[in-house]
């Protein structure tokens, strides 16, 4: 239930803004293809950026197909802010449904990338569970995001 100490987070139109953590949250999904985007912006070596990253090439590939999703939450952010199409409103409220198995996908290839090297200390594997653990208990406990997947599910009344 919106309160008046929530306040901050209705927009000019009464809407619910998006939360920062969320942009976040996809940014972390999403970050192979955030690489492959960078990427694309260097001329003469395109592919140097993306073996800085990912220095083995199936690394990338498993991350683009596991950002998918968060690319299309994305897509489905974007697609609130203009409260366009009709289509999008469904899925839109159940957006933390599919944010949570992309989680775990992203937990997974952490757990095998820890196997794959024997379980020795790595600070981006280290940096990584802990995002994970912060993102799960974010969409988990996150009042502010409840209320934004909420809020498009509202009729807008037209005047």
């Amino acid at each position: 239930m919106l309160t008046f100490e929530h306040i901050r987070w209705v927009d000019d139109k009464g809407h619910i803004r998006p939360p920062l953590f969320l942009y976040l949250l996809l940014a972390f999904l999403g970050r192979g293809w955030l690489v492959f985007i960078a990427s694309l912006t260097q001329f003469n070596d395109r592919a140097g950026l993306v073996r800085l990253f990912y220095p083995q090439k199936e690394a990338f590939l498993l991350a683009l197909a596991s950002g998918v999703g968060a690319v299309l939450c994305y897509v489905l952010v974007l697609l609130e802010r203009k409260r366009r199409p009709e289509w999008a409103r469904g899925s839109f409220s159940r957006m933390k449904w599919l944010l949570w198995p992309l989680l775990l996908v992203e937990a997974g290839l952490l757990i095998s990338r820890l196997i794959s090297t024997d379980y020795l200390f790595s600070w981006t594997a280290a940096m990584d569970a802990v995002l994970v653990f912060w993102f799960a208990l974010y969409l988990a406990k996150s009042q502010h995001l409840s209320l934004y997947f909420k809020d498009w599910a509202k009729p807008i009344i037209q005047q």
